[in-house]
């Protein structure tokens, strides 16, 4: 039995608020646990310089952890003057996952940049920002449909992800942060709603493991996701 008193292959509690920012195009909060990441979709008409003037659009993300989402208070990117390699790293991660399931030549020369910003962390702050950032990035896609503003969803596919991994030899599903301090072998992986991969970022911290284990992580993950394809599309049917 987990800290947490979940089985195995059992997400943490998941929420997701949607319309929790009145400014952005698109926003939730999503909830997985005791961990948590506002997510807002804001849309430009323009985009970086490589694509100018081809007709084709882009999703680019930031991400960032406020400085008490954690047990220590953290300094500020802007005060230390530079972002850190980690959160550069996941917010890259962010969005290529989300390019993945968008059509640029249907969302046409607009710029869709996400933010998620994490309030309280408790493990899996990039999975959860994943999962999140695509609510409100199909919120801002579905009020440029409604405004007449794009004429084709240019969505491909719905996409979550979740993080995975061993720990004391045990394959567990979406742990939290006590649990992934003490993981053998971390894992996050993302999928579309189909079923296909989109990134698998994987880890033995001491052990190795082996193609059976990996396979053990890759179920879990694959049944945790499709748990939340299935939140995300409630939200919009």
């Amino acid at each position: 039995m987990r800290t947490d008193k979940r089985n195995p292959d059992d997400l943490r509690d998941v929420k997701i608020e949607i319309d929790t920012n009145k400014y952005a195009e698109g926003s939730s909060t999503i909830h997985m646990g005791d961990t948590k990441v506002i997510c807002t979709a804001t849309i430009e008409d323009s985009v970086p310089p490589f694509l100018r003037d081809t007709g084709t659009g882009w999703v680019t993300a930031e991400y960032s952890m406020l400085p008490r989402s954690t047990h220590e208070r953290m300094r500020r990117d802007s005060v230390r003057g530079k972002i850190g390699g980690r959160s550069h790293e996941i917010q890259r991660l962010i969005g290529r996952v989300l390019r993945s399931v968008v059509d640029f030549k249907l969302l046409g020369e607009k710029s869709i940049v996400i933010d998620c910003d994490v309030l309280q962390a408790d493990g899996g702050t990039r999975t959860a920002s994943i999962t999140g950032a695509f609510v409100a990035l199909k919120l801002a896609i579905n009020r440029q449909l409604e405004e007449g503003l794009i004429e084709n969803d240019p969505l491909l596919d719905y996409i979550a992800a979740v993080s995975v991994g061993i720990v004391t030899g045990e394959p567990l599903l979406d742990l939290n942060y006590e649990e992934d301090s003490k993981a053998d072998v971390d894992m996050n992986i993302a999928m579309t709603g189909s079923g296909k991969f989109v990134e698998l970022q994987g880890t033995a911290e001491e052990n190795p493991f082996d193609k059976k284990e990996l396979q053990c992580l890759i179920d879990l993950a694959e049944k945790g996701i499709g748990k939340l394809i299935k939140i995300q599309s409630e939200i919009f049917n």
